[in-house]
């Protein structure tokens, strides 16, 4: 997981104000919007000296009791540290403002990411201009796992950036799809970067950093819990130029990351699964509220996702058939002839064809010519097919 640092990030960059938004990183939660009103006012590292002992402003929302969970967290802080084992990890810690990140997770408001803790060599605003979120149950069936990585493989080759959070199940595969296809992968972590969480993914974890990137609010060594998730997926949504959901239960956490990209004016969509599965019934409902649009693969993805006009997927048709090749007039011709073994005579056929028994009859001929009719004494009748 050791990578060089891009040329963004260098050690001219670690000034008072990475080191303050590092420190407050650990003071909060994600998405404290009572922190993220506070920097709207003030820089991070006036927060931080006023959270250290100095004058509180008046702010809504600021109780004793909150102030008094940030100073007691304030004293093992050491944000040098955390710089330098993001760095060893082969990462940094972004913060807005600079050149790597993405003005998209602006529309978070007061609830965007203090900074972010990156590991991996791309950038990460160039790469999220170009993503797409793949979600779904972790607990997801065969079929769930198959298209999940076979749509991923398919948004990579297209070269769209798959994001998702590097969890079991449906997160793993889209992972793995994109990965497998020689394509670009970003995984959104409840943990620190350099915590391979779940341990069973541990592998994969380490390709996404070296192929792809690893990121996280959380600073390094801190763990998973349930709320972390949750938040966590706010950022996938916000990062992302619009997120699919391949299963999920009517519970599952990942339709929460389609209602907040839905919230934020992004593009949400469903792939739907079989209607006796429960795995898929959060999805269904999705879809049926209108809360999604059913997508079948990469193509109709990049339809809704991408540029206007450039990324339009094909028009679906079933296969070309003879009979769709004939002309009009022979078309209508033998879809008068009744499907009964006599038949009906030409003047029968020229009513229910609107045609002249003259052109009737030709056109009887010609398709007796491609194998379609045959004639009976007086009747013509359909041939029939062994």
């Amino acid at each position: 997981m050791n990578h060089p640092q891009p040329p963004s990030q260098s050690a001219s960059r670690t000034e008072p104000e990475r080191c303050a938004r590092a420190v407050l990183s650990r003071l909060s939660e994600p998405g404290d919007a009572v922190l993220g009103r506070w920097l709207s006012q003030l820089d991070a590292a006036d927060v931080v000296q006023a959270i250290r002992g100095g004058p509180v402003p008046d702010h809504p929302g600021l109780d004793a009791g909150r102030l008094v969970g940030y100073r007691a967290r304030l004293a093992d802080v050491d944000p040098a540290d955390d710089l330098e084992r993001v760095r060893v990890a082969g990462g940094r810690f972004i913060i807005p403002g600079d050149m790597e990140w993405p003005s998209q997770l602006d529309d978070l408001g007061d609830g965007r990411p203090i900074g972010l803790w990156v590991a991996g060599t791309g950038s990460l605003r160039l790469l999220a201009l170009r993503s797409v979120a793949v979600v779904g149950s972790r607990a997801c069936t065969a079929y769930g796992a198959y298209v999940a990585g076979e749509l991923s493989a398919q948004l990579a080759e297209r070269g769209w950036v798959v994001v998702s959070g590097a969890a079991y199940g449906i997160d793993a595969s889209a992972h793995r799809g994109a990965l497998a296809a020689g394509g670009m992968t970003m995984g959104v972590l409840a943990c620190g970067v350099d915590v391979a969480y779940p341990r069973g993914n541990a592998e994969l974890i380490r390709r996404i950093a070296a192929q792809g990137l690893l990121l996280s609010e959380l600073p390094p060594g801190e763990h998973p819990n349930r709320f972390r998730f949750v938040l966590r997926n706010r950022v996938i949504a916000a990062l992302t130029r619009g997120t699919v959901v391949v299963e999920a239960a009517m519970r599952s956490g990942a339709l929460s990351t389609a209602r907040r990209a839905r919230n934020l004016n992004r593009y949400t969509m469903g792939v739907a699964g079989p209607v006796t599965s429960e795995l898929s019934a959060g999805v269904h409902a999705l879809i049926r509220s209108g809360g999604a649009t059913l997508v079948t693969d990469a193509a109709e993805v990049a339809e809704l996702i991408g540029a206007i006009g450039d990324d339009l997927a094909p028009q679906r048709s079933g296969p070309v058939l003879p009979r769709d090749l004939l002309e009009p007039a022979v078309a209508q011709v033998l879809e008068a002839v009744p499907a009964t073994a006599e038949g009906a005579p030409v003047e029968r056929l020229a009513r229910q064809s609107g045609l002249s028994p003259d052109e009737v009859l030709q056109r009887l001929y010609e398709l007796g010519s491609l194998g379609y009719v045959e004639r009976h004494g007086a009747h013509w009748r359909l041939v029939r097919r062994r």
